[in-house]
């Protein structure tokens, strides 16, 4: 999964590019962040992310008619009706508040120190990425490690408890933002054991 923060790219580089090359490289999944631009923009900008092939676009904690769905902050209220896709989590207790409202997946944070949020932390134990692992055991709820998380941090993360990996600064900074997210999929693909963990 890749947040976006078009802040972080590269000079010239364009959000919707960088995202449809990512797509090409295997990315499934975006939540669009950008809490700055206007709601037209905005919703504009989730609509053009939404035509990328076999993409699945989620909206960071605004409703958007354009995304899949909706990704909320810890303490948002979930719209009515219907469950989030998924939730900013950064304990265990919020984990389990998100499996009881049937959420999809949690990103729990953070991973390891972030050059996105210097000074967010300090980074969570592996013991917490094993309990959330054990709160969300047959919910189809999944974890996804999330802040500090390059390729080198996925084996790590998937040895504490992980079921995967969310992204962004690794990608939005990139110069190669593709290639990135080709190794991470790599890294997913072989492992806790690439790393070092238990498989």
């Amino acid at each position: 999964m890749l947040l976006t923060d078009r802040s972080q790219l590269r000079l010239g580089r364009g959000l919707v590019r960088t995202v449809a090359e990512c797509a090409a490289a295997g990315l499934t999944t975006v939540v669009v962040r950008e809490h700055d631009l206007g709601p037209v923009a905005r919703e504009a900008l989730v609509a053009r992310l939404a035509r990328v092939d076999g993409l699945t676009v989620l909206s960071s904690r605004l409703p958007s008619l354009a995304a899949h769905g909706v990704h909320l902050a810890a303490h948002q209220p979930a719209p009515e009706g219907r469950p989030p896709a998924g939730r900013s989590c950064h304990d265990v207790a919020e984990v389990v508040a998100a499996v009881a409202e049937r959420a999809s997946y949690v990103t729990l944070s953070p991973f390891a120190a972030t050059a996105s949020k210097p000074g967010h932390g300090p980074a969570l134990p592996p013991a917490t990425y094993a309990a959330a692992r054990r709160a969300t055991a047959g919910s189809g709820t999944r974890v996804l490690a999330l802040g500090g998380v390059g390729p080198t941090e996925v084996g790590p993360a998937l040895a504490a408890g992980a079921h995967g990996v969310a992204v962004m600064g690794a990608v939005m900074r990139a110069a190669d933002p593709a290639d990135v997210v080709r190794r991470l999929l790599d890294a997913l693909a072989a492992g806790p054991c690439a790393t070092g963990g238990a498989a």
